[in-house]
C-alpha cells in the first residue's frame, strides 16, 4: 500500500510543478522513477516513451499509467493515473471559471513568455537525456534521421512514422 501512496503523491507533485505538458514532465518522471526510486530502468523509461507514442491519450497519462501498473499493478495505475491529472483538473476548473477576467492581464501574458522557454528546456532535457540512453546502432541512426526528415519536411504523421518504423524493426530484428 506504500507504494501506492507513493505513485499518487509522486505524479501529483509532478503534475503540479511541470508546465507544458506530457513533455516537459518526462524530465520529472525520470528523475523521480529512475534515479531517486529505481522503479524502473532507463530502458524500461525509453520503452515506455515508445508505448505512450503509440497509444491513444496523452503522453503524462499514458506514462502514470504504465509505470503505476509496473509497480503497483491495477491500484497502482490508478493513483498514479488520478495523481498526475487531478492537479490539472482542479487548476482547469478554477481558471475556467476566471479566465474572462484575467485573459488580458499583462502580469499573466509575463508568467507565460518565461514559462515558455523553460518548457522548452525540459522538453528537450528529456530529448538529450533519452537520446544518450538509446543504444545507437546503425538502424538506430538512419530511423532517426530519416524519420526527423519525414515529419519535418513532408510533414507525415508521426503515428505513420512509429508504425512504418515498428514495421521495419519487426522485419529486421525477428
Amino acid at each position: 500500500m506504500y507504494k501506492i501512496i507513493l505513485l499518487f503523491l509522486i505524479f501529483l507533485k509532478i503534475g503540479a510543478f511541470s508546465f507544458g505538458g506530457g513533455y516537459a514532465m518526462l524530465p520529472f518522471i525520470q528523475q523521480e522513477f529512475i534515479h531517486k526510486y529505481n522503479f524502473i530502468s532507463s530502458q524500461e523509461f525509453l520503452d515506455l516513451l515508445a508505448l505512450s507514442q503509440s497509444t491513444p491519450g496523452p503522453i503524462a497519462i499514458n506514462c502514470a499509467t504504465f509505470i503505476g501498473y509496473k509497480v503497483g499493478n491495477i491500484l497502482g495505475s490508478i493513483s498514479a493515473t488520478l495523481g498526475v491529472i487531478i492537479f490539472s483538473v482542479v487548476c482547469l476548473t478554477i481558471i475556467s471559471k476566471l479566465f474572462d477576467k484575467f485573459k488580458d492581464n499583462p502580469k499573466i501574458e509575463n508568467l507565460l513568455v518565461v514559462l515558455r522557454p523553460i518548457t522548452l528546456g525540459f522538453i528537450l532535457a528529456a530529448a538529450f537525456s533519452s537520446a544518450l540512453d538509446i543504444p545507437w546502432d546503425l538502424y538506430s541512426i538512419i530511423a532517426f534521421v530519416s524519420s526527423f526528415y519525414l515529419l519535418y519536411t513532408k510533414k507525415i504523421g508521426s503515428i505513420s512514422a512509429i508504425f512504418i518504423y515498428g514495421i521495419i524493426g519487426m522485419i529486421l530484428f525477428m
